[in-house]
């Protein structure tokens, strides 16, 4: 280990168990995984303007989406090994740096070449903000601690989902498209500073070698899995391009892990992924059930905002305000989670027993998500504005009580030594089951649209933009002056909406008996993973070895 990193451990130690600067430190995380967020809300609310701007066709448009995604997909596991390798802390800065230029290049791009490509640099920065993240809870919290950490960065990711339209729509109301990408500088120039002066340093001891061809094979099948899923959603599940890629992709990852087994061997366990870490049920679980509350989250961030500005003639501003409710039941989720499941220490400096297990509390979150989207599943035509906050509060109340917890059992059995690449591998995970759900409910809900939709008598160049979806539906009905089109093509995407929600609601009523059946009672505890990490932490002495003093950041 080097002087300088042995330098940045010993100053870390010297913050108590508890202390005020972890906590900061915590808050300078939470600002830098809140700006992804918005980005990813406020684009699709800027695409036909950029459309009409650029004279972007449909093609361009989806490229201009797509770039950023396929591009994070590459580069996700890659930015974990090099957090552990040069400093998590270096990359978390770098990353925002990268991603803070990225948006003046998007905002002041002049075509839609330049834009796309703009939207890939972006990704190259974000496809680093949450592995780094995610990376130094570990180092920096112990078990009893941990879940409170990261109930703040999980709020921060689900609050910027509601924000994002607020502010896109404002901003489109009053300024150039390219705006809603300067939402990003001001809020990256506060992240940038707060990481800088807040952000202890850490990386490994025993610095990872490059993988270089575990990051080419990796980057390239997740890359592939991650268009052909695309690609699948935009063009349907027979498309020969998409299902030659998905298949492609998958072969690749097969080759991956085989390539990560021989050099785990060869190296003593330098790989890209420590792949050990799926037989452990605590992250293998915590990963699963984080993908799966993704997974519902996208069915109420997609169907919604569609709900109240093609069926209720909501403004993007309006649509925003109207999704508030969901941070309120985020909050009392997250507050009444953290409660239930805090572990205070105990005279011998362990961690007391928590009032309710990880395990219950993740899988009354999962059925209190399942009641909410069922209920959205009921909506009607004629259903108030006041139902739809209803039931996006309840949905909120179970995110907020099932995440942190599903996270801390995911991220609870990570090393201080490859927390870069296991947190990395935790959103690699995440980033394949998001697109997948984007493919499959996006397919759900145009199925469910289209089969409802009556198109007789209307030329064939204006049923299929109707066919193309509600927007185009309402579009057409409001050029044609047709009340009665517009009536059954609203008609139409509610129960399109219906379907997604209710196959929304499976999910997540499958995750609660995951949870309950399969995730250890305690977050961080399993007999598969003999840790340290359990024992009580005391303040390390500046003068211990490295390894010694990691934990007491």
């Amino acid at each position: 280990m080097t002087q300088n990193a042995q330098a940045d451990v010993a100053s870390a130690s010297r913050q108590p168990d508890g202390s005020a600067g972890r906590w900061w430190a915590m808050a300078a995380i939470s600002v830098s995984v809140l700006v992804v967020g918005l980005d990813l809300t406020v684009l699709s609310l800027a695409l036909p303007t950029i459309a009409a701007r650029l004279h972007a066709g449909t093609g361009d448009l989806q490229w201009i989406t797509d770039s950023y995604s396929l591009v994070i997909a590459a580069l996700i596991l890659p930015a974990g090994l090099l957090g552990d390798r040069y400093g998590r802390k270096r990359m978390l800065l770098a990353a925002l740096a990268i991603f803070v230029a990225s948006s003046v290049w998007c905002a002041y791009s002049t075509s839609t070449g330049e834009l796309i490509a703009a939207r890939a640099a972006l990704g190259i920065g974000a496809a680093a903000v949450f592995p780094m993240a995610l990376s130094v809870i570990p180092v920096m919290f112990g078990e009893h601690e941990r879940q409170k950490a990261l109930t703040l960065m999980a709020g921060a990711v689900f609050v910027s989902y509601p924000i994002g339209p607020i502010l896109g729509g404002f901003l489109l109301n009053h300024f150039w498209w390219g705006s809603v990408f300067l939402i990003n500088v001001p809020i990256v120039a506060i992240a940038l500073a707060a990481v800088t002066f807040l952000l202890p340093e850490s990386r490994a001891d025993k610095r990872p070698s490059l993988d270089v061809a575990g990051i080419a094979i990796s980057s390239a099948g997740l890359a592939a899995l991650t268009f052909g899923f695309i690609r699948s959603g935009q063009n349907g599940w027979s498309d020969t391009a998409a299902v030659t890629t998905m298949a492609a992709g998958a072969v690749v990852l097969a080759l991956f892990v085989a390539w990560e087994r021989l050099v785990a061997r060869r190296t003593g366990g330098q790989s890209l992924v420590d792949l050990p870490l799926f037989g452990i049920a605590g992250f293998r679980w915590g990963t699963i059930l984080m993908t799966l509350v993704s997974f519902a989250m996208f069915g109420l961030m997609f169907a919604a905002p569609l709900y109240f500005q093609e069926v209720r003639a909501a403004t993007p501003l309006g649509s925003g305000i109207r999704l508030l409710p969901m941070i309120g039941g985020m909050v009392v989720g997250m507050v009444a989670g953290s409660r239930l499941s805090d572990a205070p220490k105990g005279p011998d400096g362990r961690p007391g027993r928590p009032k309710v297990s990880a395990r219950a509390a993740t899988g009354t979150g999962f059925a209190a998500m399942a009641v909410g989207l069922a209920m959205g599943a009921l909506t009607g035509i004629g259903s108030s504005t006041g139902y739809a906050a209803a039931w996006i509060a309840v949905t909120g109340f179970g995110l907020g009580l099932a995440m942190p917890p599903a996270m801390n059992a995911a991220v609870g059995p990570l090393s201080e030594e490859r927390s870069g690449a296991g947190s990395a591998l935790i959103s690699a995970v995440r980033q394949v089951g998001a697109t997948i759900g984007v493919a499959v409910l996006g397919t759900v809900i145009s199925n469910g649209y289209r089969s409802r939709l009556s198109l007789t008598g209307l030329p064939e160049q204006v049923a299929s933009a109707a066919r193309g979806g509600v927007s185009g539906g309402v579009a057409v009905a409001h050029k044609l002056n047709s009340a009665t089109l517009l009536g059954e093509v609203r008609t139409a995407f509610i129960h399109g909406m219906d379907v997604m929600l209710w196959t929304c609601a499976g999910i997540a009523v499958a995750g609660a008996l995951m949870a309950l059946a399969f995730l250890p009672r305690r977050a961080g505890l399993d007999t598969a993973a003999e840790t340290p990490q359990d024992a009580p932490r005391e303040p390390a002495d500046p003068g211990a070895p490295a390894s010694s003093a990691r934990r007491t950041i």
